[in-house]
């Protein structure tokens, strides 16, 4: 598990191509390492990864499969491209973000950079079948960091997050340019809500819900939009 707050940020040193996998040699900050060993998870941009090797007290090396090189933006960095990175939470370590698994559920696009005079706001475009699951002051995860979504146009397909000065000082967003890929993980527990409550309204309504969900579509509405969603801490 990973807390959503990156600790660092981390350059490709290296990357070798075997069959099936890709092999990624990752330079960290001096003291990154420390006590870290063969088997340790270190989320990469968001995607959890466990060391294969310890090539040096700032350097180490992972494998990454080919399925994780398609769903995320791995499969797209090359030779000196700076990641976002953070090491498994300890037990009882503080979440100063949200509870992250590492596990990506899509990439979305960044579709527009707006410079504020101390904020930076993202617009990230959603594709159709994760749209249900983004929330206005909800959580969601973008390269591993934990953010929260300050609104949201499902019917467009888009979410916005506003970046921090520390944030924009402790991640790679500044190098981040609108058309580029995000490795997005929504948060879990929003997800198996709407996903419970959708199967409810499925299993009431029966042959009627494709009837109500064609009326709000002709009203520009979705049944997505009704869906309770949890209630998140102010």
């Amino acid at each position: 598990m990973f807390t959503g707050i990156v600790q660092a940020t981390a350059a490709i040193a290296a990357i070798e191509d075997r069959a099936g996998l890709r092999s990624f040699s990752i330079d960290f900050p001096a003291g990154f390492c420390q006590d870290i060993a063969i088997g340790a998870s270190v989320a990469v941009d968001g995607v959890c990864l466990t060391v294969t090797e310890i090539v040096s007290s700032t350097r180490a090396r992972f494998d990454v499969m080919l399925q994780s090189l398609n769903i995320t933006t791995l499969g797209r960095y090359g030779v000196g491209a700076r990641v976002n990175v953070e090491r498994a939470a300890k037990e009882g370590a503080e979440i100063g973000g949200h509870p992250l698994s590492g596990h990506i559920d899509f990439t979305g696009t960044l579709a527009e950079r707006r410079e504020l005079e101390n904020n930076l706001v993202w617009r990230v475009a959603v594709p159709e079948p994760f749209r249900r699951y983004v929330f206005a002051k909800g959580y969601i995860a973008i390269h591993g960091a934990s953010l929260t979504v300050a609104e949201v146009n499902r019917a467009e397909g888009w979410f916005e997050v506003w970046l921090i000065p520390e944030t924009r000082r402790a991640t790679v967003f500044e190098a981040v340019a609108v058309g580029d890929l995000l490795n997005i993980e929504i948060e879990r527990s929003t997800q198996v809500v709407v996903d419970t409550v959708r199967e409810a309204v499925h299993e009431s309504l029966g042959r009627l819900q494709p009837v109500l969900e064609a009326l709000l579509k002709e009203k520009g509405l979705s049944l997505d939009d009704y869906l309770s969603r949890p209630q998140l801490p102010q």
